[in-house]
């Protein structure tokens, strides 16, 4: 006879793996549910923890759930690390966002008033103070910031790392697609599916199509820059992300597309901005040109908590950009709510039942 999970989890990316480890952990029997682990968004993300960079006029709420995840992170890199027996690629120099023009250093310095007037920690640096920091950075930067705690991970060091913790203790993987709600055997099932979400659960949740590139130093060696670079080069907007081992990743557009076809256009625009900000890139090795999905929301914010109208059913998704620096705090979060029954006061501007018509809604 089979037992029934205490947990099923839909969607095998960082956020349905980390609730799984966590779940696993506090002693539930959870099943995985995902025909091609850990192949969605995370593995084209460049995996910026970025709550201050991030932070856009408007989304104040959303604000402050980045800041909580992201505050998260050094403790949940550090366990993650030693459960899997792995190196995640977690790394703490920081953030620079510059600007190349007038133009787009007014842009930026707008972005930094409002941020500032949040309390949140970005420092405005001089043309001169960036080129201490980063000598690779092009003398024709008019000027820029430092974000200090917006650190960065590796995303395709972080998804086996979290299967393997998951794993560990004790969560099974079924590498088998779920086409209904009504066919996973659980007493509570999360939907972490990310654009695979909409179908199964018809929230509001549509791909962002988004194009990265990564380029590869020349002989393998380090990069010439150890910051993240998020800079605005002739009103183009690109991210630099340095990583062990000679990577470079380079991004991202933001397309309300839903392929995964990379275009010479994309290619060209970030390229030229990169090589823009940081002129040593134009001699290094372009070794991949890829797309994904990222999902999104009407509003930009995440979908957590209970489905309205489906006992049993939470939600895990819509997290759009944000999902590698938002997984610590919503792993806890529903982790929580799956094993007290009692939600977070931080979930509440996220539930689905935003999405609901009132007459429609009723908490599980």
């Amino acid at each position: 006879m089979l037992t029934r999970p205490d947990v099923a989890i839909v969607g095998a990316g960082p956020v349905g793996l980390a609730i799984a480890w966590r779940c696993a952990r506090r002693g539930l029997r959870v099943v995985v549910h995902d025909p091609a682990p850990g192949s969605g968004a995370a593995h084209v993300a460049a995996g910026m923890l970025a709550p201050v960079a991030e932070a856009y006029f408007g989304e104040h709420e959303l604000t402050a759930l980045l800041v909580e995840s992201a505050a998260r992170w050094p403790a949940f890199a550090a366990e993650l690390a030693g459960a899997a027996g792995t190196d995640i690629g977690y790394r703490t120099d920081g953030t620079l966002v510059v600007g190349l023009t007038a133009d787009d250093l007014a842009e930026a310095r707008r972005l930094w008033a409002y941020q500032q007037g949040l309390g949140l920690p970005i420092t405005p640096l001089r043309p001169s103070e960036l080129r201490d920091r980063e000598p690779a950075l092009t003398p024709r930067v008019r000027g820029g910031a430092l974000a200090p705690g917006d650190h960065q991970v590796d995303p395709r060091r972080l998804l086996p790392a979290l299967r393997a913790a998951a794993e560990r203790a004790g969560a099974a993987l079924r590498p088998a697609p779920v086409a209904r709600l009504s066919d996973v055997f659980a007493r509570v099932t999360v939907v972490a599916a990310g654009c695979g979400a909409a179908a199964l659960t018809g929230l509001p949740v549509r791909p962002v199509k988004g194009q990265v590139l990564r380029l590869r130093a020349p002989g393998r060696g380090a990069p010439g820059f150890r910051h993240v670079i998020r800079g605005y080069a002739d009103g183009e907007s690109v991210y630099l992300v340095p990583r062990d081992g000679g990577e470079v990743v380079v991004g991202a557009t933001v397309e309300e597309r839903g392929d995964t076809e990379v275009t010479a256009g994309a290619v060209l625009r970030l390229l030229r901005a990169a090589v823009e900000l940081v002129p040593e890139l134009a001699e290094y090795d372009l070794v991949e040109a890829s797309a994904g999905l990222r999902p999104g929301t009407p509003d930009n914010a995440p979908i957590i908590g209970p489905l309205p109208g489906r006992p049993g059913v939470l939600a895990a998704t819509g997290h759009h950009r944000h999902g590698i620096v938002l997984t610590p705090v919503t792993a806890d979060l529903v982790t929580e709510l799956i094993v007290t029954g009692e939600p977070d006061p931080l979930l509440a501007p996220f539930g689905p039942d935003r999405f609901v018509p009132e007459k429609e809604r009723g908490w599980n």
